[in-house]
């Protein structure tokens, strides 16, 4: 398919002396109607060239000639703008998609690229709650857009296996374990034993020894320990597999912090060998002042145990031996972003090669909030996700009742709105923003929201299905898709494959999401204006095969974010 910015950019390079990059930064879609499709804004050119930008988009118009792609070009207060050959760009993406179909809005540009995301990532022993959503859901909305652009991705589930709050539950479980039933409900007597221990951890200074003291022990491989620690791991992942499965997420690797521990003393050895190393109260630490960071990189604690910092380093080292990374991406909470500006940091002593540092990415995303404020295990304040997910899927399923109290399969289109709800509303703003939830509001079939874009699917899937005839590209008179409407949506549908390539650049697949509203609201407008099941039936080909376009990308676009489609609703 044509790249219009490339053809902007070939005619504007003969014309000035500027790098080709910094032309193909500036040239954006105009959002405004009849103001053409593209522009160039000359203000960039007016300290290079010493003129004003309306003389030097003037002098451009007036240099520059219009083609085959490009038929109109006008100088507005120094401003270029391109309008595009809209029979030529709707033959363009009608040709692309009768080629890949649902492939459509795929590329090659990751071939031989292996990128590894970091995501999900709970810990052992404790409630997979709302707080863990957000890591789940953005990660596997990147793994699968890095997927479709050709890459070679592998999804890490760096599950929390290790660390002294396993000594503390190993101290509770010591004291209490006569009075909980772990067998049959374990994440909740675990989480039960973890409270009650963490209460009594800031009462008695003892018992937070003792506590430490198992953590270490752990770590020497007391087999004590070590066997409480595997029965508590096998138990939260059975619990955790009930939740990945209603999201549908899927991991290429299990490998949590435990993996690491036999790795971390080669860590260690590096940093004693370049001289990182540094006393600081008891413990080994790596002092990051030169970097612009105040607090040390703490790797050894006093006791001799380790922390999550010297295990990141050992998978950093293991990683990049195994996989020779592109992208080692992790996605997890803001709370992290000092923690892992400290590990790439002391990353750069690993003796690595620098494509490695260079390829190290943390996605942070802000916090998901009850009304009343923050979850926390400790406080016995959470909400598990699993519970939340059932109670979207039981809302959407009355929702729907109301609606279409005859409809089949009830069940399992209202997990695929409910699930999908969900989803969406986590990945409809920037990740950075924190979230509270709105049930109500993320199943409004009205608004921006998905089952508005699964109801708008459903529409032309019942359009498509009434027609019940196969459309060939061949039988497209182009002439019968002349008017905005469908323009709009053609644009669109040529912005598939950008929106995902600047939805995995930016680590955002809320790029992506505002994208397929305004291409199921395009979609709304143009049905409410035009008779798709024409009487002429050159215009009802064409308008058939526009709407199988719009019906494939947006079930693709959905799937790319984690969503599934139901085919009535």
């Amino acid at each position: 398919m044509i790249n219009i910015k490339n053809e902007i950019l070939n005619i504007l390079k003969n014309n000035i002396a500027i790098d080709e990059e910094t032309i193909l930064n500036n040239i954006t879609e105009i959002k405004e109607k009849n103001k053409g499709d593209y522009t160039f804004p000359c203000f960039v050119l007016s300290k290079i060239l010493k003129k004003s930008p309306n003389q030097i988009s003037d002098e451009l118009k007036n240099s520059i000639k219009t083609n085959e792609i490009i038929e109109k070009i006008e100088s507005v207060n120094g401003y270029l703008n391109f309008y595009i050959n809209k029979e030529l760009l709707i033959k363009e993406v009608f040709n692309e998609f009768d080629k890949l179909k649902d492939k459509y809005g795929s590329s090659n540009i990751g071939e031989g690229k292996t990128i590894l995301i970091d995501y999900s990532s709970p810990n052992i022993a404790k409630p997979f709650h709302i707080g863990h959503m957000r890591s789940t859901i953005i990660g596997g909305a990147l793994y699968n857009l890095y997927k479709f652009l050709g890459y070679n991705v592998v999804g890490i589930n760096h599950l929390g296996d290790y660390g002294t709050q396993f000594g503390k539950l190993i101290e509770g479980y010591k004291l209490w374990h006569d009075e909980y039933n772990i067998e049959e409900n374990p994440i909740d007597e675990l989480t039960k034993i973890y409270v009650r221990i963490n209460n009594l951890c800031e009462e008695d200074e003892e018992v937070l020894e003792r506590c430490r003291n198992n953590f270490k022990l752990l770590e020497e491989k007391d087999p004590y320990c070590v066997e409480l620690w595997n029965k508590f791991k096998e138990l939260s992942l059975k619990e955790f597999n009930r939740t990945y499965d209603l999201l549908g997420s899927k991991f290429d690797s299990l490998n949590g912090e435990a993996f690491y521990i036999d790795k971390m003393p080669e860590v260690i050895q590096i940093l004693e060998k370049n001289n990182k190393l540094t006393e600081s109260e008891g413990a080994r630490v790596v002092d990051l002042t030169d970097a612009g960071i105040d607090t040390p990189c703490i790797i050894q604690k006093s006791n001799g145990s380790s922390i999550y910092a010297t295990r990141d380093l050992a998978a950093i080292l293991y990683r990049a031996r195994t996989y020779d990374y592109y992208k080692n991406i992790y996605v997890t909470g803001s709370d992290q972003i000092l923690h892992f500006k400290q590990v790439f940091e002391v990353a750069k002593y690993l003796d690595l090669d620098e494509k490695y540092i260079n390829g190290l990415e943390h996605v942070p995303f802000g916090m998901v909030r009850l009304p009343e404020g923050k979850l926390s295990t400790r406080k016995g304040n959470i909400v598990k996700l699993e519970d939340l997910l059932n109670d979207s899927i039981n809302h959407a399923k009355e929702i729907i009742k109301e609606k279409r109290e005859e409809l089949e399969n009830i069940d399992e289109v209202a997990q695929k709105v409910g699930i999908g709800a969900v989803i969406f509303n986590d990945l409809y703003n920037s990740r950075i923003k924190d979230e509270v939830f709105d049930l109500k509001e993320m199943l409004n079939f009205q608004g921006e929201t998905c089952p508005y874009i699964q109801y708008m699917y459903v529409r032309i899937n019942s359009i498509i299905e009434k027609y019940d005839k196969k459309v060939l590209i061949n039988e497209i008179d182009y002439s019968k898709l002349n008017d905005e409407l469908t323009y709009n949506i053609v644009k669109l549908l040529y912005n598939f494959t950008d929106t995902i390539i600047l939805s995995t650049k930016k680590s955002e697949p809320y790029i992506l999401s505002r994208y397929l509203i305004d291409l199921a609201r395009a979609y709304s407008s143009f049905y409410s204006n035009n008779k798709v099941l024409s009487d002429d039936i050159d215009e009802r080909n064409a308008r058939i095969y526009l709407i199988n376009i719009v019906g494939n990308v947006l079930k693709v676009g959905m799937n790319l974010l984690g969503i599934q489609m139901p085919n009535k609703m």
